[in-house]
Formats: C-alpha cells, structure tokens, sequence
C-alpha cells in the first residue's frame, strides 16, 4: 500500500501539551520548576518520571496523585504536561514552532511581595506578542508574615486555615497584582473565580518552598489545555517529525549534538533531518536518539541509552554528523517520503520568518539563540537603536572589526546578550575602542547601552559648548580706562551672560553691529583669567580700538556670536547654557532680528 492511499489508518493522537515557566529573574521560577519535578518524582515512584532532554513530562496519574480531589483523571483525555526545563523568557522566545511560540501554554511567575518588575513586564510583551495562554503563578505566599505552612495543600484549603490579618495581607499583595495585570491589558482575577479562562488570566497563590498551590496549578493547566487546546494537540504521530532545537551542544563519545523538542509526529534513529544553521538549511543523518538513563540506573557508566524513536510531545537529544553550524532556536524537519527539496523549502521559510531587521549604520547584536536574537532585536527597534549585524553565537574579532566601521562613535560597541566573547576579540575590542556590553538579561544590557549613549552624548554637548562662543553683554566702567590703546585696557562690568578670552567684541550703532575689536585678555585683580560671569567686575584688554575714539567709557558692548553659532546656541543648546547667557543671547538674537528677521534660524 502506497503512503499516499487515502486509506492507510494514520496514528491519530492528542499529545503533550508544552508548558513553558517565564518571569523575573528570583521570583522562583526555577524553584517552583523543581517543585513540580520533586512531588511529580515522590507521586509517582521515581520509574513513573520518565527524565527527558530539556523537559520534564509529568504524566496525569501523576499530576492526578498530586492534584488529590481537584483532579478527576477521567475527565481528561490528554496525556499529562511537558513542562520545558529551562526557565526563562529569553528560551521561551528561542522555542518556536510553526506560526508561534513552541510553548502552548506558560506560567507566568510573579513574587507576591515584589509584584512585577522589568523582566516580568518583558515576559508579559512576549506572551502578548506570541499570543500564548498563560496563568500567573503569584508565588512566595509562605513569606506573608505570620504564614502557617500546610505542606502540599490546595491553596484555599490553606489560606482558610491562616488568620484573618494573614489572609487579608495576602489578599491585599494578591490584588496588586490582578491590578499590575489590569494595567497591562489583561482582566485577571482569582483562578476559581475565572468562568473564562480565554477572556480572564488565572491568578494561582502558591509557593515554591512548601508545594502549596502546587496541586491547583498543575489542575488549572490541566484544565485549561484540555478545554482550549484539545483540537491543537491531535497529531499524526506516525508522520514525519517536527521539532525545535533547544541547545547546540557538544556530548562525549558522538560529538556535537542538538538538544532538541520534537512537537508533531516521530522522529526514528534512521531518519534524514534537515535543520537550520547558521549559513542556512543542514541536511544530516541521525546517528543516534539518546535519553537520559531512567533515575534508578543513574549509576552506571553512560548517561545516555540510546532509542529507536521519539514520538511528539517530547524532549531528545539528536547526534548527526555535520551539526557544528546548528542553532539553537532553528527548526528541525524529518525528511523520511516527503519530497527533500520541498522540506529545504520549509526551514528556509521557517529561518526567514525569524527577521532581523538590519541598517547601513548601528550596533552589532551577538545572542545565544535566534529567539534572543529576535527579542533583542526587537527590543532595540522599540528603543530606536539601528543594528547594524545581527547574528547567533560567541564574539568573534571579525564581530569587532565590524562594529569599528560604524560612522557615530555611539555606533562602535557589540551588545552580546547571553554569549561568550573570545579572548582575541575582547583584546582587539580594547585595541580598537569598541565597546562590549554583555549581560543575560536583555533590559540591563539595553540600559547599560543607553547610559553609554548618554555619556557620549554629553561629552559632545561639552566638546561643542567649548568650541561655540558664548553670549555676553559687558559695560566699560567710568574711570576705568587703564591704557587707551594697542591694546586698550579698560574695566568692565559683566552684565549677562559669560564672558570668555579671545573672543570679538561689538558696539551696536543705529541698528548695526560694528566689530570694535578683539578681547585677549580678562584680569582679577591682577591675576589672569579664562572667563568672568554676569555681576562680575574685571579688567580686560581690547586689540584695535582706541578709548575715547571707536569705544567710551559707560558704552555697552557685546561678545560677537557668529551666525551659525547663534543658531546651535538657539536650536540645540539652549537647555545646556546659564539663564543669564540665554537671556544675553536673547537680546542678542533681537537686535539682529530688527534688522533681519531671519537671521540665525
């Protein structure tokens, strides 16, 4: 019978839903990950747990043991939860699938004492984007002052069994944070008072320390797969297999090898796979599926044993030849009798939906993964920060040669977000004054970047203040005239503004500005000067004109402003200069405006 006869029985099955855990970096993320590996493990005798590469699969007679009366096994038909073992936004946004993010569905993990910080709103941004269903699990309730621990118990039962203060303080934290929802778009409220879970985020109290909550969280995901996403989870497991890779890594004894989820039908341990790298589409064999060795045969010398085939939803590591340009986030596609060129066709597509968008002038963006690079990316497009190249992987020289090129000084610097920078290129970055920012958190990296920007900034507002001449109006002092001529040497009194050496000097006649000569020099006292501010009384010295001829003693005289600088000093430096060398700068801009009204604009 031909694969393709209509009436060959395909293995129709629900599998797996995926579970993925996102939040602020110690609001227990991990630990509430843990939680549920541990009580799965107790629930179900260590052999129930079948340990997966980068996920943990807890079977529902498992998480129905744990779940106690909330949990009737008989009302679902889905085969438990996968829940993806590395926490974080940034892998959850790596972890894609066809059309949307690889997860099904997500924890989102707040601290009640903390409520949302950076990375929580950051996560929220990426579930919107990706549109996952998610509930919020509002952990830490152990830490309420006065708390009673119930180990493992439904969160009412045990929030009944506090006092009326603990209860009304948790309460309070609980509000807060259906309040932090509400303002970011979403109605939210407590998960048994949620009628639908489509239109309303489940708020679900629990913690991580002492598993209460624990049994309603893994209840109300249950549920909620099971009502929403059933259609979704139908697979062919029989077809060819379709996953994404989770991690590059190198394993001894078969060298580099993907960790890898597979979502949609099998992948078997003779299958040709086509997976996305860094130059484009790798077609390789599979040499081996391996897993970890079930808990209780930990003991022995490999880690891994070997398997025919993985069937979807589940966790693998791939070892192939060839797979040293892999990356982590790319699609893997089985091959088996589709057509090869037409499944090339697909990862490509799949790799070009993951855009960067990239320009003629920016910063160069290095991540661990296409998904972080993505998120980066898009982070920077919010910020309005070009990106010049963008690409996954270590920093390289040839990364900092890149970023030297860039025209604006602000240009020349590599956001490595999760990466290593190699030695040669940390060196030669010193060399060459281009600036590395690293860090795995992608809003401290982007504020890192913009603080640098800042600095930049400011020190080229300075470099410009210092070569722009800077308004002053002075007056020359009766009986002050110390030398009539070559040069004059009078004292003055500053009226406004700042007046600063080497600068030319005006007299205004009739609505003209004529040049009277240039000032060299400012004494206090007897003691040169650089500059002397508005109220100050100093004695200067004038090339050119004489006192008594070209300049009197009582006359005002101004600092001459080039045009131009008039212009920069009006348009871009006005908050940069004192009240008085605006208002100096003020009558200046008028006087010549009587005369052209457009003159400096």
């Amino acid at each position: 019978m031909s694969d393709t006869d209509p009436t060959t029985a395909t293995d129709d099955t629900l599998r797996t839903p995926i579970v993925a855990v996102l939040g602020h970096v110690d609001h227990g993320k991990t630990s509430l990950l843990d939680k549920i590996r541990g009580s799965a493990v107790t629930a179900g005798e260590s052999g129930a747990i079948t340990q997966h590469i980068g996920a943990t699969a807890v079977p529902l007679d498992v998480i129905s043991e744990i779940a106690g009366d909330l949990v009737d096994p008989t009302d679902f038909d889905l085969p438990g939860l996968l829940f993806i073992d590395t926490p974080g936004h940034h892998s959850f946004s790596t972890l894609r699938s066809r059309g949307g993010a690889l997860a099904d569905i997500a924890i989102l993990v707040v601290d009640v004492n903390d409520g949302f910080q950076p990375q929580t709103l950051e996560a929220i941004d990426i579930l919107k984007r990706t549109q996952t269903p998610f509930i919020v699990a509002a952990n830490k309730i152990d830490t309420v002052p006065g708390w009673n621990p119930n180990e493992g118990q439904p969160v009412q039962q045990t929030m009944d069994a506090q006092s009326d203060r603990v209860q009304s303080d948790l309460n309070e934290k609980l509000y807060e944070i259906i309040g932090e929802l509400s303002d970011n778009g979403f109605s939210a409220d407590m998960y048994w008072r949620v009628q639908n879970f489509q239109a309303n985020i489940g708020v679900v109290p629990v913690s991580a320390e002492t598993s209460e909550g624990i049994p309603d969280l893994l209840t109300v995901m249950m549920g909620l797969s099971q009502r929403y996403m059933k259609e979704e989870m139908e697979i062919d497991t029989s077809g060819p297999g379709v996953g994404t890779v989770l991690e590059v890594k190198d394993t001894q004894g078969f060298g580099t090898t993907l960790d890898a989820i597979i979502y949609d039908g099998t992948i078997r341990n003779d299958d040709t796979i086509v997976v996305g790298g860094l130059q484009g589409p790798i077609v390789t064999d599979v040499r081996a599926l391996l897993r970890p060795r079930p808990l209780e045969e930990i003991r022995t010398e490999q880690e891994f044993e070997q398997v025919e085939q993985v069937a979807a939803a589940d966790g693998v590591k791939i070892a192939a030849p060839e797979l040293g340009d892999a990356m982590a986030g790319a699609p893997i596609r089985v091959i088996r009798n589709r057509d090869r060129k037409e499944v090339i066709a697909e990862v490509e597509e799949e790799l070009a939906e993951i855009e960067v968008t990239t320009q003629e002038e920016g910063v160069v963006i290095k991540a661990d993964t296409l998904g972080s690079l993505e998120a980066l990316s898009s982070t920077l497009e919010e910020e309005e920060i070009p990106v010049m190249r963008a690409e996954v992987g270590a920093v390289a020289p040839r990364d900092v040669r890149v970023a030297e090129t860039a025209g604006e000084p602000t240009n020349q610097a590599i956001l490595a977000f999760s990466v290593e920078v190699l030695d040669d290129a940390r060196d030669l970055a010193e060399q060459e004054d281009v600036e590395l920012f690293e860090d795995d958190v992608i809003y401290q990296l982007v504020e890192s970047y913009d603080d640098h920007v800042t600095a930049i900034e400011e020190a080229q507002q300075e470099q410009i203040l210092e070569n722009i001449t800077r308004p002053a109006k002075f007056r020359i002092l009766q009986d002050h005239t110390f030398r009539q001529s070559d040069p004059a040497v009078v004292g003055v009194e500053i009226l406004s503004g700042e007046l600063r050496r080497n600068v030319n000097v005006i007299r205004w006649d009739g609505g003209e500005a004529n040049r009277v000569g240039t000032l060299k020099t400012i004494q206090d006292e007897g003691e040169d000067v650089d500059s002397a501010r508005a109220g100050e009384r100093m004695a200067v010295s004038i090339q050119g004109p004489t006192v008594g001829r070209q300049i009197e003693e009582g006359d005002d005289l101004w600092v001459e402003i080039p045009e131009k600088h008039a212009k920069i000093l009006e348009q871009e430096l006005k908050e940069d200069i004192s009240v008085d060398e605006r208002e100096a700068l003020s009558m200046y801009l008028e006087k010549h405006r009587n005369r052209d009204p457009f003159w400096g604009k």
